[in-house]
Parts: structure tokens; sequence; C-alpha cells
């Protein structure tokens, strides 16, 4: 994934990474905050957002397919773009707390199922095109943290609506950017060339890594979905809070960027070890309510706990998995590390948020421990 930072495609998947994530900054820590100002319930917001996650499980393999299969990588990320618009407009008028856990999961799992599509069609790009993929990535990251910034002190000033605007107009601006990126076309492949069968998916380096990258990501489940309504009941402002949220991203900024040039030696492998490692730390510590200066110290651990684990999968994949099914591949990882995995830790989160609040982090120490433990066994298996 080595290449050229600044690089006509590069700029377009940049400008893409961009508006999506401009969108995504509010919709992951402030969708909770505006389903509760519409009167959910902790429970109800966690089967909302495992809904959503749960939705995504089937349709980013879709996506994916239709991506891996189509002649023209964009048309699914174009396709899903305008879906993700449609979604956040159709929530607007909805005040029924049923029909609203109903319609906000539809549009959260539209929305988040583009992600596996653009990181598998940037990933590719960049190896064809020679750019280099993070800190195309990064600029994503960091309209991540002005979303987080601006939105907080929007809600802080008008309440949780400002959320719901904010994030259709990102997802207007990613509609916007799809357009633009590079066609991708596919080539056909030589008569007689056979598609690699998604049962490689099954071996067993490629169910390691799934499971490593899985557990890892879900143990973010209860961050993603109550640290900002936690932070608020102990007594933080949401402008804070965003700041919180900031300094994780702009961690993650400064480790994809740097990645191209410092990790190359590091396996797929030690990067999900690492990311485990760190994310045991970090939940643990952050259980214990700590004062604002040492929680703004954990939030500089996002760069080992997402990123580490984000960035090792996705090498895995670019290794090991044909083109014919790089899409796929990402797509099952996202169908289970942002689906399946994800959708069960926040649901069990609400249940635990509601039993013991903030203190509910460190239950995110377990899964984060045994996906360590499957990326260390990743390292004792030969990969195909």
């Amino acid at each position: 994934m080595n290449g050229r930072i600044i690089h006509p495609a590069g700029v377009r998947f940049a400008a893409h990474y961009g508006a999506f994530y401009f969108a995504f900054g509010a919709f992951l820590p402030y969708l909770p905050v505006w389903l509760e100002s519409r009167g959910l319930s902790p429970e109800l917001i966690g089967i909302a957002l495992a809904g959503s996650m749960i939705g995504r499980t089937v349709l980013a393999p879709l996506g994916a397919s239709w991506m891996d299969g189509s002649s023209r990588r964009r048309d699914a990320v174009v396709g899903f773009a305008w879906a993700g618009l449609a979604g956040f407009l159709l929530m607007a008028p909805f005040r029924d707390v049923v029909l609203l856990t109903i319609v906000s999961a539809l549009a959260g799992a539209i929305f988040s199922g583009q992600i596996p599509l653009v990181d598998a069609f940037a990933s590719w790009s960049s190896r064809k095109e020679g750019f280099a993929f993070g800190p195309a990535r990064a600029v994503g990251s960091a309209t991540f943290i002005l979303a987080n910034l601006a939105a907080g002190a929007l809600i802080g000033q008008f309440g949780g609506e400002a959320a719901l605007v904010w994030m259709t107009a990102g997802a207007a601006l990613t509609v916007a950017t799809a357009h633009f990126l590079p066609v991708g076309e596919r080539v056909k492949p030589a008569a007689g060339t056979e598609r690699a069968p998604l049962r490689l998916l099954l071996s067993r380096p490629f169910i390691l890594a799934l499971a490593a990258s899985a557990l890892i990501q879900s143990s973010h489940a209860f961050y993603y979905a109550f640290s900002a309504i936690s932070w608020q009941a102990d007594g933080i402002p949401p402008q804070t809070v965003g700041a919180l949220w900031s300094t994780g991203v702009l961690a993650e900024i400064v480790f994809l960027t740097l990645s191209a040039r410092h990790l190359s030696r590091f396996q797929p492998a030690h990067l999900m070890m690492i990311a485990a490692g760190a994310a045991m730390l970090r939940w643990t510590l952050t259980a214990f309510s700590p004062p604002l200066a040492l929680l703004f110290i954990l939030q500089i651990t996002h760069a080992l706990t997402f990123a580490a684990a984000y960035l090792g999968f996705l090498r895995f994949a670019a290794d090991h998995a044909p083109d014919g099914l790089q899409a796929s591949t990402q797509a099952a990882n996202s169908a289970l590390s942002g689906g399946i995995a994800l959708a069960v830790m926040s649901a069990v989160s609400g249940l635990i948020y509601d039993h013991f609040a903030g203190a509910g982090f460190a239950f995110m120490a377990i899964p984060a421990a045994l996906g360590g433990i499957c990326a260390w066994q990743l390292l004792r298996v030969r990969t195909p």
C-alpha cells in the first residue's frame, strides 16, 4: 500500500472519505443522543443500534457481490451513497418510539454498509494507481473530528435534533463525491479462468483474521453507544465529549498517515495483537471514571484499539484475498466486525449500561482479550 500521497485518484478517494466521515462523525457518537431526545430508552437505543449492525451484515455482502461482479466498481458505492441519504431523510418525521427504532436501524444499516465497499475499492485502487491508502483514509478521520466538535457544539446549543441535520447534510456531500470517484473498470478474466471461490473465506487463516478483527472492534460497542450519554451523566458537557472523541480520532489520523512509512515491517497479526492489548487497558481504566485529563490520554489509544486492528485486517485481505474477492472479504469483515459481533455487544451494552452505568466499560476488555488470542493464533498458521 505504499505510494504517492498526492495523486489524482488518491485525492478523489480522500474527498469521498472526507464527505462520508463528515456525516459519520455525527452519526456514530450522537445518533444515540438524537434517539434519546426522541424518547427512546437505553434498551431501545441498544436495539436500534444492534438492528443497524445486523442489517449491515445483509446489505454489505450484497453490495460486495455487486462490486465484485460489476464491470465498474464505482457503481456500488454510488448506489449505497444515494440510499444512505434517503435513509436519513426518512428518519426525520417519525416520533413513535417503535417505528423510530425500526427506521433508524434501517437507515444506519444502509449508511454504514458503505464502509467495506469504499475500503475495498480504495485499497484496490491504491495498489493499481500507486497512491498511499493511509493518508487518503486519514482525511476521513480529520473530517470525523470536525464533525465531532461542530456537531457536539450544535447539540449543546440546539439539542439532539441538530445531529440529524448534520448527518443528512454529510450524506448529501457523500453522494456528490461518490460520483467523482474513479470508475474502477474491471478487466475481464482470461478465458477459462474461474473466479476465486467464496469458500476461501472459510479457511483457518481467514477465520482467525476475521474473528480477531470482529472481537477487537466489537469491544468498542459500549464506547460507540453510551460514551456520550455516560460522560454527560458524569457532568462532562457535549462540547467536551466531542473533544474527547476528536482526540481519539486525531491519534488515529497520525497512525494512518505514518502507517505506510513506519509500519510495513509489522505483520497483520502483530497489529491486531497490539490493538487487543491496548483495548484491554483502555476499557478497564475508562470504567473507573478517571479524571478528565486521564480520559483524554486514554482516548489517544484509539490509534491502537481501532486503527491498528482496522489496518491489520485491511493488510491481511490485500495480501491474501484474490482480486475478485477483495470487496467480499471486506464485506465479510464488516458483517462480523460492524455487524454481528458489534450488534450483539451493542445490545448487551444497553443492558450493561442500565445496570452498571459507566462502569460497564470494563466488560469490553473480554472480547478484546479473545480477539488478541485469535490474532496470536494467526501467527502460527500458514496463510494461502
